[in-house]
């Protein structure tokens, strides 16, 4: 999943709990719904995220190399400002992008 082309709210919003509830059915299920996915999006972005800061890893590391390293640091930041998983399994489900299947979310 592209996380740059995200959609959602990077800030807290009120949700109408109708709207959710009609896309799944029951507004409980919607919270289990919306609970697997983030936990998924939240393991993808962990690992586009590891990924990244990987190819700036060295085996030794210095305090002036730490605080020089501008790249490793812009891409934090980049991470730090996307939206949290919640808010783009909220998107996802308002957006009918999530196929949900009895005992599995699939995104």
């Amino acid at each position: 999943m592209s996380f740059k082309s995200s959609t959602a709210e990077k800030t807290t919003i009120t949700r109408d709990v109708i709207n959710i509830e009609e896309k799944v059915g029951n507004v409980y299920e919607a919270i289990v719904v919306l609970s697997k996915r983030s936990n998924q999006l939240n393991v993808e972005l962990k690992e586009e995220l590891t990924q990244k800061l990987q190819e700036f890893a060295s085996s030794t590391d210095n305090l002036e190399e730490i605080f020089e390293n501008r790249e490793q640091i812009e891409i934090s930041r980049f991470y730090e400002k996307l939206p949290k998983p919640v808010a783009m399994a909220i998107d996802d489900l308002l957006k009918d992008k999530i196929y949900i299947r009895k005992g599995e979310v699939i995104g």
